[in-house]
């Protein structure tokens, strides 16, 4: 901008990318409370036109005006909706037209530093687009973008946005999408995703619109998909609807018109992690944009996994000349991964295998894949299989699969398409009931006894809506009317064969029975109707106890007999009243402190010889914790409620004065409060257990809930490895530390939980504090060898399992920045 030479302090007129404006009451104050001026404002866009033209390029305008200010709380200033160019806008304001039923609509475009300074101008405050561009020839094309604004009802706020980004990210990363969050300016948080522009704005906001549910039915005390006000209190809004083609959405780098000049300021993942977290005005806006790139360049050509046309990959054969597996081949390189990859393509073929693998790609998934027409058609599901009729998953298809990939299990090498370790969780074989192709699927799964489904099980897929939605979203549902289910709404509950397999006597009198297992989930899992026990969750070993004429025999979760690693435990034989009986409990080692120690119970699960057993009873003596009675005198229980077997253990046994064995006490609290008082004890969290689920043997049922808590550590960071394979140039680890009086304490290093985006950042910002030498005093030598240094002085949080006997961090998971501490603040967390 190159003002002129003109006399008057408050009018100038400017050259700005070769046009010239005449600037007017640049000393007028536009917000009062601040004493922000016109002036300031265009010198604002002045400094942010390349970032925010990055991200407003081509779109239609519509502008917020605020003429005469702002105002104040108390007497707000007059805003001004503007949609089309009004007869005073210059002849050089690029722009593009909207046809309506009447009229057609001229709608500046800002295209250039000239265009945003006119608009600081005339007081347009805020700047909105959609999220498609005008094409060459002045047509609206399909959207290059996604957005989704997390806007807090009364009592939420930030926090609780964040939240909901983290929840949103996690989907559209398993999509092949890279986010990006922008603090809105306002209050909440929008969420931006790249598309390839293949989809219309009705698929692009009709898929938003069920990620949006999916949100909230999984987080139904968070979330709300819902507009109405009414409904919003107490959680977050997740408005879809700004990806509808009429609807804008505030540019980023946007002013915003409230009482403060807040702007919508792109943000990385890195700061959304930090708990100071607040909206910024222009002037930190300006700050920052000095010392980083631009967030929104990362949507550029991205390329989303809604953007593939489902369609090529699950194409009707009847032609008999289409080779489905195109796709397949073209996303993978056979000399370089070791999945199938067939050369000839698949022939139709009339079997009618499953398979469900475990994927630990960028992100943990499911690939559900049934075989249908010589291939395995494909769906991902970020949360696996639902296990409870009430609460559906998503399902994204994707292309289609050799049935060789029906048996493939191993690690796909970095670098890779769908990098990472690959297993199988069930497979097996199912009978389809209804196959409309695109529309609907119902198939009953018959799983391996050991495998993840525990049996049979009867899948709908069901796509997410007809003409216009995305065609590979879908939604994955566990039918009501099971295979084995007795007597509709007699309330007869299946035993899956897994069970029935387990549950077969041993010949001994008493049957064998597999332990039922608990589901992960929060305390916002917990039905409010229905009655819930709470125990403690105790960080052992799973053991079913078979007493019989005066012996135990204790069993595994994978049904090896523990009896001759444990002997101590056999007094509970005395302890029972009862001829014989089958109790459910957990093995453990408490540490000096009193606590479970998981660590210290594994120097007993290996030990074979008697010596040695024998030795360790004496060094590292174990406790059985009693929690559920199975069968008792002939009497088989688990076909009876919580509610009537607690009782029934309750008579059957008395623990011990040692307490050696004992009762799994129930908590008389709430599960807050049960959580809290986990917590405080060093605990792994709870168990709740509805008091009418029977026992589900060798199953995982929503029955029994186990929340867990997440441990974290803040670290400081002291040094880095680089990475391999698809990292290569950037940090693979980091190399961590806790201060202890003058020293740094390496506690490990930490690989996973970031984006490539952030490695890239953090590859540069380490580079800037390199040393020589190392700031640890103990880092062992495996570590060390390739390891760069840095001054000890930026500190992180991670999550983690637990500490290990050697004061390292076990399982740790990079949470992000912490941003709010030095680095002598950090302390060691207790247990």
């Amino acid at each position: 901008m190159t003002p002129s030479e003109e006399p008057g302090r408050d009018k100038q007129t400017v050259t700005v990318a070769g046009r010239r404006l005449t600037l007017s009451n640049l000393n007028k104050v536009l917000y009062p409370h601040s004493g922000t001026t016109k002036g300031d404002v265009i010198s604002y866009y002045s400094a942010v036109s390349a970032l925010l033209i990055s991200a407003a390029k081509d779109r239609p305008a519509t502008r917020k005006r605020w003429v005469h200010g702002v105002g104040t709380a108390e007497h707000p200033g007059q805003m001004f909706f503007q949609k089309h160019l009004d007869a005073s806008a210059p002849d050089w304001v690029p722009r593009g037209s909207i046809e309506h039923k009447d009229h057609t609509n001229d709608y500046p475009l800002v295209n250039d530093p000239a265009t945003l300074t006119w608009l600081g101008q005339i007081a347009a405050l805020e700047i909105h687009v959609p999220q498609w561009r005008f094409g060459p020839d002045g047509n609206a094309l399909n959207p290059d973008r996604l957005v989704l604004d997390l806007d807090p009802g009364e009592g939420m706020g930030l926090p609780e946005c964040v939240q909901v980004a983290h929840l949103a990210r996690a989907i559209l990363t398993d999509m092949g999408m890279l986010p990006v969050p922008v603090t809105s300016g306002s209050k909440g948080i929008h969420l931006y995703a790249g598309l390839d522009g293949t989809r219309s704005s009705d698929e692009i906001s009709a898929f938003a619109h069920e990620l949006a549910r999916a949100l909230e039915a999984d987080h139904p005390d968070l979330v709300v998909s819902d507009m109405k006000k009414s409904l919003r209190r107490g959680r977050v809004l997740v408005d879809w609807s700004q990806n509808n083609a009429a609807k804008t959405t505030v540019a980023p780098y946007s002013l915003r018109g409230r009482l403060e000049p807040m702007v919508a300021f792109p943000r990385t993942w890195r700061e959304l992690a930090s708990p100071a977290l607040a909206q910024l005005d222009y002037r930190e806006v300006l700050r920052r944009i000095k010392k980083r790139k631009d967030p929104m360049a990362a949507l550029t050509g991205q390329f989303g996994g809604i953007g593939a046309k489902a369609k090529d990959s699950t194409a009707n054969d009847d032609d008999g000349g289409v080779d489905r597996l195109v796709k397949y081949r073209s996303m993978r390189d056979a000399g370089k991964t070791p999945e199938p990859v067939p050369a000839a393509r698949a022939d139709p073929a009339e079997g009618r295998s499953f398979v469900i693998q475990e994927h630990h790609a960028s992100r943990l998934h499911w690939d559900f894949r049934l075989e249908r027409d010589g291939v395995l058609v494909s769906w991902a599901l970020p949360k696996g299989v639902p296990e409870s009729t009430g609460k559906n998953h998503l399902a994204v298809q994707t292309e289609d699969h050799p049935l060789e990939y029906g048996t493939f299990a191993g690690s796909i090498p970095r670098g890779q398409y769908g990098a990472g370790e690959v297993t199988i969780w069930d497979a097996g074989s199912y009978e389809a009931e209804k196959w409309r192709d695109g529309k609907e699927i119902i198939a009953t799964l018959t799983g391996r006894p050991e495998g993840g489904l525990g049996g049979v099980r009867k899948y709908a897929l069901i796509h997410t809506g007809g003409d216009g939605r995305a065609e590979n979203t879908w939604l994955i549902h566990l039918m009501k009317d099971q295979p084995g289910a007795k007597g509709a709404g007699n309330g007869a509950r299946e035993e899956a064969p897994a069970a029935a397999k387990a549950s077969a006597r041993d010949g001994s009198g008493v049957p064998s029975i597999m332990p039922m297992l608990a589901t992960v989930g929060s305390v916002q899992d917990l039905d409010a109707d229905e009655d819930w026990f709470l125990e403690m969750k105790w960080d052992g070993v799973r053991a079913i106890a078979a007493v019989q004429d005066g012996k135990v025999t204790l069993t595994s979760r994978n049904g090896i007999d523990m009896t001759a690693v444990y002997p101590e435990l056999a007094e509970l034989s005395d302890l029972v009243a009862a001829r014989d009986a089958v109790l459910d409990g957990e093995i453990v080692a408490l540490n000096k402190a009193g606590r479970p120690d998981f660590g210290l119970l594994q120097s007993r699960m290996k030990l074979t010889r008697p010596a040695d057993v024998d030795r360790a009873q004496k060094e590292v003596p174990v406790h059985f914790m009693v929690f559920d009675l199975l069968f008792v005198d002939g009497e088989r229980l688990t076909g009876a409620d919580l509610s009537a077997r607690r009782p029934r253990l309750q008579s059957a046994l008395s623990p011990d004065r040692d307490g050696r064995i004992q009762l799994s006490p129930l908590l008389d609290l709430t599960a807050e409060q049960a959580l809290a008082s986990s917590s405080e004890l060093g605990l792994e969290g709870v168990l709740a257990k509805k008091a009418t689920s029977r026992y589900e043997a060798g199953k995982r049922s929503p029955g029994w809930v186990k929340i867990k808590h997440e441990r974290s550590q803040e670290v400081v960071v002291g040094g880095w490895r680089p990475g391999k394979g698809q990292r290569e140039g950037m940090v693979g680890s980091l190399l961590l530390g806790v201060p202890d009086g003058g020293s740094l304490n390496y506690v490990g290093r930490v690989g996973t939980g970031f984006s490539e985006r952030e490695l890239v950042e953090l590859t540069t910002e380490l580079a800037r504090i390199e040393r020589r030498t190392t700031p640890f005093d103990d880092v062992p030598r495996a570590d060390a060898a390739d390891a760069s240094w840095v001054t000890p002085k930026l500190v992180g949080e991670v999550a983690f399992s637990e500490w290990t006997g050697t004061g390292r961090l076990r399982h740790p998971v990079w949470r992000g920045w912490r941003l709010d501490k030095n680095a002598q603040d950090v302390e060691r967390s207790p247990g």
